[in-house]
């Protein structure tokens, strides 16, 4: 199954790209990605503290990631 991954603010640093084309074996859960993104990117560590957004919806830990979707890696922002 493939599906994008949008990355914004401090994530494009943390992991060197905006975006990239992931392929899993099957449907993974926001919960799964975060760890397998958390393995493969370990400047992640702080991605459960992130939102996360599929095709422009937020999404919680439970939504399951079908093909083509697009997930969208959210940091916390801050300013005034």
């Amino acid at each position: 199954m493939n599906f994008t991954i949008l990355f914004f603010g401090i994530t494009t640093d943390l992991v060197k790209k905006n975006s990239l084309s992931y392929t899993s074996e099957g449907k993974i859960t926001i919960e799964e990605l975060k760890n397998l993104l958390k393995t493969e990117y370990p400047n992640l560590k702080n991605i459960h503290e992130f939102a996360i957004a599929v095709n422009e919806e937020y999404a919680n830990n439970d939504l399951i990631i079908n093909e083509g979707d697009v997930v969208a890696i959210i940091p916390p922002v801050s300013g005034g």
